[in-house]
This record gives C-alpha cells, structure tokens and sequence, in this order.
C-alpha cells in the first residue's frame, strides 16, 4: 500500500493547504482505514500547550478526506467527495503530538451501488484522536457524499 499512501499523501498536501499549514503526516491510508499525524508544534497551540483545538480538528477532517479518496477516488470522473457536516467530541486533555485513525462507517460497494442508482449517497467516517500514551483526546463523526456529476 505504500503507493497510494504516498499518491494520497501528496494528493492531499497538494490541495488541502491547511495539512501542509499543519505539517500533517498520511501514516497509513487504505479504503478502509487512514491514520494521520499533527506533530506537537508550539505555532499551534492552544492557551494550555497542547495542540488548538482548530488544528485537532483539521488533523481529523483530514484523515476522513483521506479515507473519502482511498476509497472513492476511482468515482472522482462521476461524483464530487462534499463533506456535509461533523460532530466533535473532546473529552481529554491533548498534549503532544496526537495521531487521528478514521474508519469508514459504510461499506463501499453499498455507497456506489446508490451512485450507480442516480443518488447522492451520505457515508459517515468516525476518527479517534489519540496522543502519545494511546488516550483518546476526542472523537469525531464526519458524513461526506457523493454529489454526481451533472
């Protein structure tokens, strides 16, 4: 998977400038699954020394655009990737660097096959954000769609 880590990775800081802005690391990306990475970085912190929770958002957003275009990218000819909305949860005290694991909520040939259908279907992706000692600091659900292409 390597290949496409690094096609996406780039992809990503290509046209998201905020992940560069943030210095994001794409760990690992797959259909199904992407991690990212926010290094801890003093520019960025919030009036507590831990990273804003602008960029913890930012760092999960990311990874769910990242696992959108893993697993969809090949409908990019068809379908526009919209985030619609998110809800975000922060329920520890993040210090350091943290790292953003986002899991596809839908199974992809059921989100094509609505594509297919002439719908615009929704999909969530949920994210954990963890710092260094593997606490989860927040938690977030993203729901993307696919909006055809006229």
């Amino acid at each position: 998977m390597s290949e496409p880590l690094t096609n996406i990775g780039e992809l990503m800081a290509a046209t998201v400038p905020m992940a560069r802005t943030l210095n994001l690391s794409f760990d690992e990306v797959t259909p199904e699954r992407a991690v990212v990475s926010l290094p801890d970085q003093g520019d960025f912190h919030n009036h507590v020394g831990g990273p804003h929770a602008g960029a913890i958002f930012t760092l999960a957003e990311s990874a769910s655009g990242a696992i959108v275009m893993a697993a969809f990218g090949d409908q990019l000819s068809r379908a526009v990737p919209l985030f619609v909305s998110a809800e975000v949860v922060y329920t520890k005290l993040a210090m350091g660097p943290v790292t953003a694991t986002a899991q596809l909520g839908r199974p992809i040939a059921e989100v094509v096959a609505e594509l297919d259908e002439g719908k615009r279907p929704e999909f969530p992706v949920d994210i954990d954000v963890t710092r260094a000692d593997g606490a989860v600091t927040s938690r977030m659900s993203v729901v993307w769609t696919l909006r055809p292409s006229s």
